[in-house]
């Protein structure tokens, strides 16, 4: 006979925070270690799911990595829009984006992520997913920004720099090199404070993970 004091089954996760929770951390490891750098086995266990899920649920990790290119270049096209839609009488769409692609920093490998996709070309699927990406982008500036395509190229060139700048972590040489620090401000400008600590609190947070991860397991 039951007691009438048992605890309570702990609820079931719903499908979408799972689906959630999955793209984020695949996100974050596509971003830092690349598509082919990357394991369905090594999401799952950032996510904590399991990696059969994650294969029941996404099909394979080229679907997968698809999936988190669109949704985070999505995320991208949104976040712009909204900034145009405040757009203050002293902006120019061109600088208000601008700044907004800098504040999109505290979205752990957003930037990282599109770069990958972007030097992905060898790879059919996720190539083609790329180079329509990038016209996507294109055809926003030049289309709801209103950008000139003379001016075009040093948006997307700017906006590239300030991916790899992340993809090779150089702000870990900020307080080592006076050079690498040169080059951020040059980079970032106004704004390098603030990716600076954004970096550093990613960085910090994730050593927390692998510890807690460590703990678990041991």
């Amino acid at each position: 006979m039951s007691s009438g004091n048992a605890a309570p089954a702990p609820a079931r996760m719903p499908a979408a925070q799972r689906r959630a929770m999955i793209l984020e951390a695949a996100r974050g490891l596509f971003g830092s270690q690349g598509y082919n750098g990357t394991t369905t086995d090594q999401i799952a266990a950032a996510a904590g799911i399991s990696q059969p899920y994650v294969v029941r649920m996404f099909g394979s990790k080229e679907a997968l990595f698809l999936e988190v290119f669109h949704d985070t270049l999505q995320t991208l096209i949104d976040a712009w829009r909204e900034t145009l839609a405040t757009l203050g009488p002293d902006q120019t769409p061109a600088h208000a984006i601008g700044e907004q692609f800098v504040d999109l920093a505290a979205e752990r490998g957003l930037h990282t992520l599109l770069l990958q996709g972007f030097v992905s070309g060898a790879e059919p699927a996720i190539g083609a997913a790329a180079r329509d990406g990038f016209l996507e982008i294109y055809r926003f500036l030049r289309d709801e920004a209103g950008i000139a395509d003379d001016e075009v190229q040093g948006f997307l060139g700017s906006g590239m720099i300030f991916a790899i700048m992340l993809a090779i972590d150089m702000p870990a040489r900020f307080d080592q090199d006076p050079d690498a620090a040169a080059l951020l401000r040059a980079t970032f400008g106004a704004k390098c404070g603030q990716v600076l600590d954004l970096v550093r609190g990613q960085r910090d947070a994730a050593v927390r993970g692998q510890r807690d991860a460590a703990s678990v397991g041991s």
